[in-house]
């Protein structure tokens, strides 16, 4: 974009005023006037939220109904050389993608091609699938209820196998990208064009999206930042730990392949604030806006108040609703949130995977910009997030008991210790409750994972990976008894699929766990994750060879276990 003299000034003067600190920001475009001084105070939480998270680089776009208000990059594109970030290049945008794809079978339904709620296997008879329960249709696939694992490949490498469904389609909720590569599929058949070129046509072109591209490959390596991933990426990361270059990659899968510009971002939510409007016409009708936004089934996976519509999260902010999304790659995070009542919105992505995404920052942004347009007074920006504050420490204070010793934990303040051999080591919060990661090298694998006597009630017990630890309150049983089989499938299973990565197996407390955390459940010759019960996803064990398991499955992906020193 063409920046004026005032903007280019500003910008130099922002910049050089962070540049002293270590923190860049970069206006590429400001519309000042409606939002006079909203910017200023967005721009100093963002550094201290970049500073927080460890964020290498940011882009951030705001817009309303009547276009694109703000477009800001922040830190580094290449953090080796101290590059800049600039506003022209191509972030992708993961499961945001999952937006462009509902509303791209929308369309279709518009044109009499489609009916949500026709069996989906009567438009892909290829579809391998084994189930004892209703038919599955494209309403379930879109709402992430259909009863799929969602980890494997639309096409399993085995052609014998089929997809499992766990139970019935539209009564529960379980993310599931492998729905939405499948809905890709979907879209080419229906449409008669392969995916990125129906993105292109269907929703790039008609909104001005000209600088972005709806499939990632290698060619768009030169106009996207390095980015970047955990050195050490088989364990907790903490928040702070080395990161290294993360490899390139190529998808133009539906559950995620599009890499967009900040500034056409600011386009897609311009169309979302307006209801599926366009600049020149109706992306998708009323009616269609109305089921995109619908919520469909309870998400508590996207937060306790939020639903799923088609393709997009249903929530609420300070009582308006509230359209939005994340997006994970391998080495992006992103958010889009949309203020359907107040007609305003933003996206933003940090170029690293860290185990979070910006949602902190599109939603004070979208605070600031509301207050500004009533006429009120500016939202606090939230506090300083430190990994190191524990709010609660003085639950997990005490003494731990196992058949490996004992786990001592103190306090100080909000500041959580482990006190072993004579050292404390300070306790990092994981992003799920009861998580710690300590800098142990003993404990570093795992995360700390504290257990409570009952949902609210006092913390009587500690694990990390195998290791288990009880206080003298702890009620339960502390003798166990497994298969001998099952002792052979502890170990460490990799894939250098980047999406995969590793997966370790250990016993606790007499059963099966994976990572130390997710409970293994035996279900005929196969085990089901049972963290929560409507995860879709399930382990088998394969070969053994002198008493160890050699590879397992994961909802059909293969991984092949790792010999340790």
């Amino acid at each position: 974009m063409q920046l004026t003299r005032r903007e280019v000034l500003e910008a130099a003067l922002v910049g050089a005023a962070a540049t002293a600190a270590g923190f860049w920001v970069k206006e590429g475009h400001a519309n000042s006037g409606k939002y006079e001084g909203v910017f200023a105070e967005l721009d100093r939480y963002i550094e201290q939220f970049m500073r927080d998270m460890n964020s290498p680089g940011m882009t951030l776009v705001l817009a309303d109904r009547e276009g694109v208000q703000r477009v800001a990059t922040y830190g580094f594109g290449d953090l080796d050389r101290q590059r800049k970030l600039a506003a022209d290049e191509l972030f992708e945008i993961g499961s945001i993608t999952k937006s462009f794809l509902a509303i791209a079978l929308l369309q279709l339904r518009e044109e009499g091609k489609l009916d949500l709620h026709k069996p989906v296997v009567e438009y892909l008879p290829w579809f391998r699938i084994e189930s004892k329960f209703a038919p599955i249709t494209t309403h379930h696939l879109l709402t992430h209820t259909s009863g799929l694992p969602g980890a494997p490949e639309v096409f399993p490498s085995d052609p014998t196998q089929r997809h499992l469904a766990a139970y019935t389609p539209g009564e529960q909720f379980h993310y599931n990208n492998m729905a939405y590569s499948l809905l890709g599929y979907l879209a080419w058949t229906l449409d008669g064009r392969e995916l990125p070129e129906i993105f292109r046509e269907r929703i790039f072109k008609p909104l001005g999206m000209s600088h972005s591209e709806p499939a990632i490959d290698f060619d768009m390596r030169s106009r996207m930042p390095r980015s970047y991933q955990p050195v050490l990426s088989d364990r907790p990361y903490p928040r702070h730990a080395a990161l290294c270059e993360a490899p390139s990659i190529v998808s133009s899968s539906g559950a995620g392949c599009i890499a967009a510009t900040a500034g056409d971002m600011g386009a897609y939510v311009q169309m979302i604030a307006n209801r599926g409007r366009g600049p020149q016409r109706n992306l998708i009708s009323p009616e269609s806006f109305e089921l995109f936004s619908k919520r469909h089934i309870k998400a508590e996976e996207f937060g306790p108040t939020a639903s799923y519509g088609y393709g997009i999260a249903v929530d609420e902010l300070d009582g308006n609703a509230l359209l939005r999304h994340t997006g994970g790659m391998v080495s992006y995070m992103s958010a889009l949130q949309v203020d359907i009542a107040a007609g305003i919105g933003g996206f933003a992505s940090v170029n690293a995977q860290q185990g979070y995404r910006p949602n902190a920052v599109v939603k004070y942004a979208l605070q600031l910009m509301r207050a500004r347009v009533e006429g009120k007074k500016s939202p606090v920006a939230p506090a300083p997030d430190s990994e190191f504050d524990v709010t609660n420490a003085g639950d997990y204070v005490g003494i731990f008991k196992g058949e490996r010793g004992q786990l001592e934990f103190a306090r100080e303040g909000t500041k959580l210790f482990l006190v072993r051999a004579g050292k404390r080591m300070q306790l990092q919060r994981l992003a799920t409750p009861d998580q710690f990661h300590v800098a142990d090298p003993e404990l570093a694998r795992f995360p700390l994972a504290f257990g409570r006597k009952t949902a609210d009630g006092p913390v009587v017990e500690v694990c990390c990976g195998d290791a288990w630890y009880a206080t003298d309150a702890y009620d339960g049983p502390r003798q166990f008894k497994v298969p001998e089989v099952w002792r052979s499938y502890v170990g460490h299973y990799r894939s250098e699929d980047p999406w995969i990565g590793s997966l370790r197996v250990v016993i606790l407390k007499g059963g099966l766990m994976l990572d130390g955390l997710t409970p293994l459940e035996l279900d005929g010759d196969f085990f089901r994750l049972r963290d929560e019960p409507s995860n879709t996803e399930w382990i088998r064990f394969g070969e053994i060879v002198n008493g160890k398991c050699m590879r397992l499955k994961y909802s059909g992906v293969d991984l092949w276990r790792v010999a340790s020193a």
